[in-house]
Parts: C-alpha cells; structure tokens; sequence
C-alpha cells in the first residue's frame, strides 16, 4: 500500500534517515523500534504528510486513508464526550442535516407538479440511500461500545470535553481515529494515557479490526500483542525483521554480535593497511604497493555497530533504613469528594518489603489513595504509618520542583552518595542522559526529560517506602529496565501505580484492584491478577460495568415515580434491569438486521458494477474500478460493523 523509497531526512546536515526504502502493505502490524532521538516520531509524521523528506518518495494509492496520533495535540473545546467523539461520523451527520432540511421543504411546499419539487423528491431519496449505504442508523452504538472500551462511563458521554484531563482528551481524540477505520493507523505512544484495561481493549481491536497499524511504544507487552512485523531505525539505516518485539530483541543481539566480529575484522584490516602504508611509505621500491594500499583504503565501505546497548547497566540504591515491620496499615478508609464517593471501606496492611501494584481503571482512585497516604489530602476512616518510614514519591508534578539552574549532572550529583557518584554518567546514559546532554541546563528539558531526571533523583535518596506513580511513561525499553531491577534489589517497600503489565511482571508480589469503590487485595504477581480476573480481552468485565451503570440510572428514575423499589435476589437481575437489557438486545437486534439487509443491497449493486466491468467498454473506465475499489472498502466496514454489534449482542444474550 504504502512504498518508501530512498528515503532520506536531514537536520542541520546530519542525516537522520540515509538512503531507506520499504514496503507497508495491507494488514501489516508493525512496530517502529530504536532509541530516543532515531527518528520514529519524525517517520510517522512523513507517512501522515506533515513532514516532507529531504530527498526520496513516499507513494501511495489516491483513496488510501491515514490516520494519525500523535504524542502531543491540540484539543477542542465545546463539545460533549458524545458529540466530540461522534465527529468521527461527521459526514453522516452532514447527510443527515441536508436530508431533514430537504424533507422539510418538501412538507411545506405545494407546487407538486414542479420541475423543482421532483427536484427534491429526487435528491431526498439519493440522500436517504446515501445515509443508510453510510450506517446512519446505527453509529451511536459503534461510538458508545468504542468509548466504553477506552474506559469511558456512560455518566461521561454528556459531559463537556474540558472537564476531563488531557488523558482522557487523548483517549477521545483515539475514539474517533478508530472509528474512521482508516487504511493506515499511525499511533505515536498510544498507551500512555491507558489503563491496563483499556491497553488490553484496545490491544483485541486493533489485533480483529484495524488495517494497517504503524505504531510507535514503549510498552514491551502491548508490542507483542499487536505487531507482527519490527523496523529498527539505527544510524540512519532500518532493520526490517518480520517478527514481533520480543523475536526481534533475539534476532537484532545475534544481528549485534555478527556487526562487532565483522567490525573487528575490518578493523584489523585497516590497521594492518595503515602499517604498511607508514612502514614502506617512503621506500621507492615499494611506492607502487603503497599507493595501492592507500587506494584500497579509500575504498573500504567502513563499518559502524549499533550504539552499545546498556540495559545490563545495575542501577543499585542506597540501603533502605529500616522502618516498622507494617509501613502502611488501613482499617475502613473511605474516600469522597463532595458527594462522589471514591472507594470505601479500604482495608490492608503493607508488610515491609512489600512491593505491591495498585492497578484498575483511571479515575477509580489509585492516585488518590496515593495522595492518602503522602498525607496530601483529608479521608475518613484509619490511616497509619510505620514507624521510621521515609517515603519517597514520584509523580509528574515532581519534575515540576527540580531546580532550573543546575545542569542535569549537577542535580544528580547534588544527592548521590558514596560510590554512586563516580557512576553518574553511566546512570544517566542509561536514563538518555548520556553525552552532551547530562550538561544541559534543567530549563531547556522538555517535559518528559524532566520527569526522567526526577526518577533518577528519588531513586538516588536513601527511602524506604518507594512511591512511584506512573514511573514507566517516558522511559524507553533500556531505562525501563535498568529502573525495574533496581527496584527488584531494593530492600525497602515499594507501591507502583502503572498500567505497563511487562514492567509489573516479576516485579510485584501483590496487587491491589481498585473498582465499584473499592480495594481489593490480591496476593499474586500481575498476569496471575489478570488470568483469575479473566480480563484477557475485558469484554465481559466492560459489559458488566454499562450494565450496572445503566441499571442505577433507571433505578433512580423508578425512585422518583414510585415509593416501591423491586429488590433483586442474589445474583440475578431485578425486573428493570432485566427491562432495559431487553431493551437494548432488540435494539442490537434491530441494527444487525438493517446492516444485513444493507450489505445484501450492497453485494447486489457491487455484483451488478463488476458484469459490467467485464465489458470492453467498462474495463475502460477507470472511474468504475475506482467505484468498485471504493465500495469494495464500504462493505468491509459494514462488515466490521456487523462483527462488532454482534459481539456486543452475544455479551448481552448470556446475562439476560
């Protein structure tokens, strides 16, 4: 679909991408992979057409659609979750607002016999064909299960986009993008903003329904579970492996190994010509071996290795001073902001040398029992803290504290102690602090920088109660790993809030599950969380979730017509919502069978173009194959369309 060739980019006259080509095709899940500063956000931005090349050509079909997510954008305000989410279908809305428009004229207007009344009669059925042909019926449902799946309440859908956290604007933003089902996906970073939940979601939908993923990530499992095909870009060069993440990481160190041999050899060849070359350079007798040499020596295509992999570097911290044997003791802890109630009823104990994972669904709480226990904010019920606890805390706002005037180094060296200072620009390397830049003033770091040189500070000062909340966010795989066994040989008590499911793996032994207002504990490392939670795909879990929901609106309504509430028995639903899931399985219902019937017109009128598309005069006219190509992708849609709906129908069906 998409073909790069000799694709080369410069900034300031170093060459970013030197001389590349490849081929995406149809279907390809691919992962861009290299170091900080390689070049894959600037490879996404000229496959989207905001970046042109310094020389080369990116070539595509006319009707191929890209779309694009980047790191950072730009968001409106104004809207409803709902509304800013249901752009996505904007061009059915368009239709649907010329075809009331034209329908009320044709109420109001009596010069039936008109040539402009047959006018409207005509344009009103094109119209009507054309929003059915679109799904006019049923793309609410399609944006409704596609918020929900990215975490989104139903409560949310009404409420106005600037009541929510960029987070959770990023998330509306990929709403839509999915929603267009383009041809190409282009996702910068797309799991920063996620909760594992919703990685896991959106990990099953691009995996059964997206095209073409390019994407760009941090996130090792996430990888895994959606690629099938791995580009490196390397000093300017790609590496194109036909295998997922984790295949590749064993392939590129074997590719590693033969790069340093071929290197060596090649560097011992030079040596071996340069000794000659100064051994006989002014012997006459030898002048016509030695400018044969110094020919040979211009010829030779040096070879360069990829930079040194450093993830072996050991990050170790100062030793924990010892704390009480529980750091943190809750009994009844409860939680609200005016009348939201956030959890309640919070009761554990955090042994020391715990290291636990708080883990759930953005906005449950997670953050807000951290703050709890950093004393951060007021709560009911019991509290405590061991004795002699030093708690050390990571969260964005830290890099917000740093001081801009120092120089990376200086701000690491001004709390590392005893042998660690003579190993700060090995820590900082590893951080892509390495270079030039550990000598960059703190002003000039963007916003990411600064949230890794605040790790490396907290990581550095003797604690013994680790908080970090959402540490992993900026970190590529190599400083990932370098923080995750530093915490694994830490001996103090560390509490992790991160939706990053490979850097929890091995790494904690307890995890606390926050949801429905509350905490629960459960005492098993992540991916055995998962398995019992049975959240592989989290279908079921969100289906519940819109149940209850949905089942608490219509209780409220029923308590303000009647002073008799039904009272469900154990385990099975009470008469409303039995009511309102009916409901909504004869609405599905009712979607299935219009798309149905819609895809039977289509295949018909698809049947009807490609007769005559077989005719000497129709496979002349590029304009039909272009219809044809064009409907071809509209039935594939309504078909995913279907698939979705029907998914949907089958959740509901076993707990009706």
């Amino acid at each position: 679909m998409i073909s790069i060739e000799g694709l080369t980019v410069e900034f300031g006259g170093r060459p970013l991408f030197d001389n590349i080509s490849f081929v995406v095709n149809k279907k390809d899940r691919i992962a861009l992979v290299g170091k900080n500063g390689a070049g894959k956000s600037t490879m996404l931005k000229i496959f989207a057409g905001l970046q042109q090349p310094t020389q080369g050509n990116v070539s595509y079909p006319k009707e191929l659609t890209i779309g694009y997510l980047p790191q950072h954008m730009q968001l409106n305000d104004g809207n409803t979750v709902l509304e800013e989410a249901s752009l996505a279908f904007d061009h059915i809305q368009q239709l649907e607002i010329e075809l009331e428009e034209v329908n009320e004229q044709l109420a109001t207007r009596t010069d039936y016999e008109s040539k402009e009344y047959h006018n409207l009669i005509d344009r009103s059925s094109y119209l009507n064909e054309q929003f059915l042909m679109s799904g006019g019926g049923n793309f609410l449902a399609e944006v409704e299960k596609t918020l929900i799946g990215l975490g989104f309440k139903r409560t949310d859908f009404e409420r106005p986009t600037n009541e929510f956290s960029g987070g959770w604007r990023m998330r509306i933003e990929l709403t839509k993008l999915l929603l267009r089902r383009p041809d190409v996906l282009l996702l910068d970073e797309p799991t920063n903003h996620l909760d594992i939940e919703s990685i896991q979601w959106l990990e099953n939908f691009l995996s059964t329904h997206a095209n073409a993923v390019i994407l760009v990530s941090h996130d090792r499992a996430f990888l895994d579970a959606v690629t099938t095909r791995t580009i490196e870009i390397s000093l300017g060069k790609i590496h194109d492996y036909k295998v997922h993440y984790t295949k590749y990481v064993e392939l590129r160190k074997e590719r590693r190994e033969q790069q340093i041999r071929a290197y060596e050899n090649q560097q011992k060849q030079i040596q071996e010509t340069e000794d000659f070359i100064e051994r006989f350079r002014y012997k006459a007798t030898k002048a016509v071996q030695v400018q044969s040499r110094i020919k040979q020596l211009d010829k030779i295509d040096r070879l360069e290795v990829d930079e040194e992999d450093n993830s072996s570097l050991r990050l170790k911290f100062p030793p924990a001073p010892r704390s009480g044997s529980y750091p943190v003791i809750a009994d009844g802890l409860e939680k609200s902001y005016g009348d939201h109630l956030i959890f309640k009823d919070a009761t554990f104990t955090i042994n020391r040398g715990d290291k636990v994972a708080f883990v759930g669904k953005n906005g449950e709480g997670k953050s807000t029992l951290v703050k709890c226990i950093m004393g951060e904010t007021d709560f009911k019920g019991k509290l405590e803290l061991g004795h002699n606890v030093k708690i050390g805390y990571f969260a964005q706002n830290q890099a917000s504290l740093l001081d801009e005037s120092r120089t990376v180094f200086e701000t690491i060296d001004y709390v590392a102690t005893g042998d660690i200072r003579t190993r700060i620009r090995d820590i900082l390397g590893a951080f892509m602090f390495g270079g030039e830049a550990s000598d960059k003033k703190v002003k000039v770091l963007s916003g990411g920088e600064r949230s890794r040189l605040a790790m490396i500070r907290l990581l550095l000062e003797p604690v013994n109660l680790l908080i970090l909340d959402e540490p992993t966010n900026h970190l590529d795989m190599r400083s990932k790993d370098v923080l995750k066994d530093a915490i694994k040989e830490f001996d103090g008590t560390v509490i992790v809030v991160s939706h990053d499911r490979e850097f929890l793996d091995g790494l904690v032994d307890k995890v606390y599950e926050f949801g429905n207002q509350q905490v629960k504990e459960h005492l098993y490392g992540i991916y055995e969380f998962l398995q019992k939670k049975k959240m592989d795909t989290l279908q079921e879990l969100e289906a519940v979730s819109a149940a209850k929901v949905e089942a608490s609106a219509a209780k409220a309504v029923e308590a303000t017509t009647t002073t008799t509430t039904p009272t469900p028995s154990e385990n099975k639903l009470s008469y409303e919502e039995r009511k309102e899931l009916n409901r909504l399985i004869k609405r599905l219902e009712r979607q299935i069978s219009d798309i149905e019937q819609k895809i039977e017109r289509m295949e018909l009128e698809k049947a009807s173009l490609e007769e005559t598309l077989a005719t000497p005069e129709g496979s002349s006219d590029p304009a039909l194959f272009e219809k044809h190509g064009k409907m071809t992708k509209d039935i594939e849609n309504e078909m995913s369309t279907w698939e979705l709906i029907t998914m949907e129908l089958e959740e509901m069906k076993t707990r009706a």
